[in-house]
Order: structure tokens, then sequence, then C-alpha cells
């Protein structure tokens, strides 16, 4: 393995004032961040929008995770916000293709992410165009969701056919898990109610990097 396992904090909420503090929180622990953007339609909550955003003052660079129907809509706002990169889901969307090549054309990095019930077989078509490959380990929409082991043969079967492409995982992954997670050879970990639900973010933000940090090392033993 050439690295070891990223985490990434994952910011899901509805209200703006809990966003600030999530974001101030982050940036003493972080210089990234991932921002679930829900619309009620591709999953039934909603959450805070590319306004609220654009309006925040910060010192992260973020993503964005659309958790939208017709994702090509938001990343014009969303590239006024300051967005580094968007993911969106391959369900989302008729046309990924169009989306990716949009979000190219503003400057933008772009994932793809899967839900666990879709195929890997699905997305091969378009993982040359993409920077990253996000698995869904939960089903999306709510932070605190258990985790679905059936995703790591996914992950582990994506791996094996397209090796060096980035992976990432989202959902229902805690202390307990996220060495087992980082051994199966994911890039980068998003992680949500495990920092932030925590009374002290930052130091369950450091613990968690070092246990994925081993898994990382047990990989290649």
């Amino acid at each position: 393995m050439d690295k070891l396992s990223q985490v990434v904090p994952a910011i899901l909420t509805d209200d703006p004032q809990v966003l600030k503090t999530m974001v101030r929180h982050a940036e003493s622990f972080t210089n990234w961040v991932q921002i679930d953007i829900m619309d009620g339609q591709f999953v039934p909550s909603q959450s805070i929008t590319y306004e609220h955003l654009a309006n925040l003052l910060m010192k992260l660079n973020y993503e964005a995770h659309l958790m939208v129907l017709n994702p090509e809509e938001y990343l014009e706002g969303f590239k006024k916000a300051g967005v580094k990169k968007v993911v969106f889901h391959y369900e989302a969307t008729h046309s990924p293709r169009g989306v990716i090549s949009l979000a190219r054309r503003l400057g933008l990095g772009v994932g793809l992410a899967i839900n666990p019930d879709t195929p890997v077989s699905a997305i091969l078509p378009l993982v040359s165009k993409v920077d990253s490959v996000l698995f869904l380990s939960v089903y999306p929409g709510s932070y605190g969701k258990e985790f679905i082991p059936e995703v790591l043969d996914k992950v582990i079967e994506f791996g094996a056919t397209c090796p060096g492409v980035e992976i990432g995982i989202d959902g229902g992954i805690k202390e307990d898990n996220i060495g087992e997670i980082a051994q199966a050879g994911v890039s980068v970990i998003y992680v949500g109610s495990a920092i932030f639900n925590k009374e002290q973010p930052s130091n369950s933000y450091r613990r968690l990097v070092t246990l994925a940090q081993e898994g990382s090392r047990r990989q290649t033993q």
C-alpha cells in the first residue's frame, strides 16, 4: 500500500448554527471536511444548502457529498460557495457523464458515490473519468446508522478490478470497525457521528486516525 488511510470528518446538519459549531470544531484538528447535502427527495432528510456555506467564513477546504436528485443543478452554486470537490450518486442522475463533464468545466474535483445495493459493475465505465469512488456503507440520509459489512466485499472487489483508484467509504464507521475497513484497502474513510457526537471531537478524530493507520499497516504485512 502506498500510503495510510486518511480520515475525513463528515458534517451533516440542517441547522446553520450547528453547521458553524461543527466547522469551528473541525478547524481545530483538520484542514479538509466533507459536508453532506440532502434534498429530501433522493434521501428522506434535508440539510443545509450551498447558500449557508457561502455565508460561512471557514479556514477549511471542503468537498460536498451530494445526496440529491439531479446533482448537475447544484454544481454552479457549490462552485460559488467555494467547494473544491463534489461527490454525486450514480443512482441520482440519468446522465452521470454529463455531471462529470459539467464539474470538470467548473474546475471541480469529482467523485462518484454508490449505494450499498448498487453493483460495482454498474460504475466501471465511469471510473476513469472521476477522481475517486465512494462506497456508502449505510443507506444514506442520517447520522448513526449501522455499518453494512458486506460493502467491504465490494470494496475489495473494486480494488482488485481498478487498482490505483482512490476508494472512499462512508457510513457507520466507529472505533471498533475502522481498523478492519482500513485494512481492506480504503484510501479515505469518512466519519460523522463517531467524531461530532462525542464530547471531545478532536480527541475522537485523533483516535480514529491512529486506528485507521494501524489497519493500513496490517494490510501490508
